[in-house]
């Protein structure tokens, strides 16, 4: 089953951030990796990945980054092989435009 995922530029960063290879980091790790971006902003894409499912987390129930800070966070290893295709796509193999007849 091929999955189609489409990212933005913060969720690409995030997700680089956090890694494709299953390990958890914890959320201020996190901030840290992702200093470039706003707390907030940050906040609200962590709640959207697992939202989609991408990214598990220990307790999905934090509110601000003081609450993102104390828990734990990783890739979802069921979309891995996604996100890493997602992250850096692959050129398609062109099409023959070769036509057999009979």
């Amino acid at each position: 089953m091929k999955h189609d995922i489409q990212l933005d530029g913060t969720e690409i960063s995030v997700i680089k951030a956090l890694g494709i290879g299953g390990s958890e980091i914890d959320g201020e790790t996190l901030r840290e990796r992702c200093s470039d971006l706003e707390k907030a902003e940050l906040v609200d894409t962590l709640k959207g990945l697992i939202q989609m499912g991408y990214v598990d987390a220990d307790n999905d129930s934090f509110y601000d980054s003081k609450g993102m800070d104390k828990e734990y966070f990783r890739v979802n290893s069921g979309y891995a092989k996604a996100l890493k295709e997602a992250l850096v796509p692959r050129p398609q193999a062109r099409k023959s435009k070769r036509v057999r007849r009979e």
